[in-house]
């Protein structure tokens, strides 16, 4: 969630920052080149006033003949010229020179120079000329008319270099851009934070959550920081888990108490059974069936009591030799195989995990011991132990009739049974209380088919401590 959020407030944050500079970047270059023409206007305006006496040389006069006005208007404009590098000059309305600097320099044809001209001497002083941009070497110009006896008689034209004023736009746009990063920067951080507050509670309500999937019914979230919603939302996640965590412990302390309480009175009951067959019959057959039945359901109390016990246990984890745990076991339910015809065999190098020896020692026996009924006489359960970087295995294959795809997807379950083996002895809850006894270390228990034919069950624990 987080790799979708902080792109988006980014992107947004950007196109902000964008938003704002683009136009102050434009903003600074116009007031640069402005500051550059009200220059520029200021000089054309001085030499305008110089050249407002200065009269046309009659048409077929001798050039040599002194005029004192023009010589000084001359000297003022190459002076400019030279100290600053700007061509000027004073043209009649037919755009001959009056005056100018360099003297080889003439009112253009066509372009920004003759625009400013025609301008001009309609009265009109040069006040916007086009935006001349850092990357354009484009030269400014800027003309002013000389008005006397209120006509217009002639134009003062500056053509001035833009260097200058290009190099002052992108110093300023420099600082501007360095501006705009420093505080994308912090916009950046301050997402960042943004989004570590707004998205922790998540977190850690993602990790309880899971964790309560899991099995691990006392976690937890712990109602700190975060938006206001989010506090609201964990406290009610806590209450939910709370009323979640005592529906279950009161329907464990139901099953609990159910067996437990069923026991006595069934107790007295095949007791009474035992009494009553002493006065029938030796082998009456409804008797014995009564008596099976009678034991069955003792056995399902039983279980339904370890299962009870099992979901409701914390595991008592430890660093466990899984492959000498997994030997003893097989060599406990040796005698029980041998007495079936059945070869239980065992290859249990020695491996370590972390695991309640009793629970997976339990889980073990349940699994073996289910291996053992449905494997015919004559053929093989094997035990093999084996481990990973992360986990280890033990894997228990037998040589039975095995499981179709759909009964394998419900093997495990509660008081279930295959169709197929209804007249084998057996609850239907082992595996469960299995599957509950691994859950409540961290570990898991899985049913493939073993070719080619029989059952494949794994027995995972994980190799790594709780505490990593």
């Amino acid at each position: 969630m987080r790799t979708r959020l902080l792109p988006l407030l980014i992107v947004l944050m950007a196109a902000v920052l964008l938003a704002l500079g683009i136009p102050l970047a434009v903003s600074l270059a116009a007031a640069e080149q402005q500051k550059v023409v009200v220059d520029r206007i200021d000089d054309t305006a001085r030499f305008a006033a110089l050249a407002q006496y200065v009269t046309e040389r009659p048409s077929g006069s001798r050039v040599d003949i002194p005029d004192e006005r023009r010589d000084t208007l001359q000297k003022e404009l190459e002076r400019y010229h030279d100290v600053y590098g700007i061509r000027a000059g004073v043209y009649d309305r037919n755009r001959t020179p009056m005056a100018n600097a360099p003297e080889t320099w003439l009112v253009p044809e066509e372009g920004e120079g003759r625009d400013a001209y025609d301008e001009a001497r309609l009265g009109r002083r040069s006040h916007d000329p086009e935006q001349v941009w850092p990357w354009q070497r484009n030269r400014l110009v800027v003309a002013s008319p000389v008005i006397r006896d209120g006509d217009v008689v002639a134009v003062v034209v500056t053509d001035s270099p833009t260097g200058h004023m290009r190099s002052e736009i992108l110093h300023g746009w420099l600082v501007i851009s360095t501006g705009l990063v420093a505080a994308m920067l912090l916009a950046v951080g301050a997402a960042l934070r943004l989004t570590g507050w707004v998205l922790r509670p998540v977190r850690v309500l993602d990790t309880t959550t899971h964790a309560i999937a899991s099995g691990r019914l006392k976690s937890r979230v712990a109602v700190a920081g975060g938006p206001p919603e989010l506090r609201r939302l964990a406290r009610s996640f806590n209450e939910m888990a709370d009323n979640v965590e005592d529906v279950l412990e009161q329907q464990r302390a139901f099953v609990a108490d159910a067996s437990h309480q069923l026991r006595n009175p069934l107790a007295a009951l095949l007791l009474r059974i035992d009494l009553l067959a002493l006065e029938l019959p030796e082998g009456n057959k409804e008797i014995a069936s009564v008596r099976t039945e009678g034991k069955r359901l003792a056995q399902v109390l039983d279980d339904l009591l370890d299962l009870a016990l099992a979901e409701h246990a914390e595991a008592d984890l430890r660093l466990t030799d899984i492959g000498e745990l997994a030997a003893e076991r097989v060599a406990a339910w040796g005698p029980v195989a041998e007495s079936k015809g059945v070869r239980l065999a065992g290859t249990c190098p020695p491996t370590t995990a972390w695991a309640d020896p009793v629970a997976l020692s339990s889980a073990l026996d349940a699994v073996i011991d289910n291996a053992l009924k449905f494997t015919p006489e004559g053929q093989t359960v094997e035990v093999e132990v084996a481990s990973n970087g992360e986990t280890s295995t033990v894997v228990v294959t037998d040589g039975g009739p095995g499981l179709s795809d759909e009964e394998l997807g419900r093997i495990g379950d509660r008081f279930w049974r295959s169709p197929g083996h209804q007249n084998i002895k057996g609850s239907g809850l082992g595996l469960s209380i299995s599957r509950a006894l691994l859950g409540a270390g961290g570990g898991s228990i899985a049913y493939t088919r073993h070719e080619p034919h029989g059952l494949k069950v794994t027995v995972t624990v994980p190799r790594t401590g709780p505490t990593s």
